[in-house]
């Protein structure tokens, strides 16, 4: 793992960015096609915000979501409807995005349409994370109903979760998908989360830290 602090959360932020276009710009000369996955929430706005504006050939550009909750884009709990606030605008609204959820009664009813449409954009260029204070990543939390097979090597690139943790049903990325990234990057933000790293790191287990299941090869941004 690598670990990289910044003096403040603006100048993370805007680094960030530059590096996750750079990273594309990259793989969009290497391939036809890049992919990105991200995650939900309000930490890594800033990133979209700037990411957003940058040019590439977003035309060229899959983006998915590393998790979503199981409601639909007009809930203020939509990661995908805050998406499309935050990165799937500007230059960058020309992406291709990838959903993570869809209008059936359950994530089980939509899965093998929606793991046909995430299978076809891997392996994934570039990932970005976020790590809750539970070690959680994703919606990999721990103690969640199908964490174990979510982190088996031959799980599916998605899995239905549930946990006491969340509110309602999730869609995620599974640990085979994530740590099949060409790049990893974890962003995190204040002093509670870099103890839950440090303490991640400690264990060394993905079951009690699902985090644990991509920091090797990660890059982790840190900001107090």
């Amino acid at each position: 793992m690598k670990l990289i602090e910044y003096t403040d959360r603006e100048a993370m932020m805007m680094d960030l960015a530059n590096v996750l276009a750079g990273e594309l710009a990259n793989a969009l000369r290497l391939s036809p096609r890049a992919s990105i996955a991200v995650p939900g929430g309000t930490t890594p706005g800033p990133v979209f915000e700037v990411l957003s504006g940058l040019t590439l050939d977003w035309d060229r550009v899959d983006v998915m979501l590393t998790d979503e909750r199981w409601v639909p884009e007009t809930s203020g709990r939509s990661n995908t409807a805050l998406l499309r606030r935050t990165l799937l605008r500007d230059r960058a609204a020309a992406a291709n995005l990838i959903p993570l959820y869809a209008d059936d009664q359950t994530p089980e009813d939509a899965l093998p349409a929606l793991t046909a449409g995430v299978d076809a954009a891997l392996p994934l260029s570039v990932l970005l994370l976020g790590m809750g204070e539970d070690m959680h990543t994703a919606s990999l939390f721990p103690g969640a109903d199908l964490l174990h097979d979510a982190l088996s090597d031959q799980a599916p690139a998605l899995l239905p979760m549930r946990a006491a943790e969340a509110q309602e049903p999730r869609m995620t990325l599974t640990a085979p998908v994530l740590r099949g990234a060409l790049s990893c990057h974890v962003v995190i933000t204040g002093a509670t989360k870099r103890a839950a790293l440090d303490r991640a790191m400690s264990l060394e287990n993905p079951l009690q830290a699902p985090i644990c299941a991509v920091l090797k090869d990660a890059t982790v941004h840190w900001a107090l």
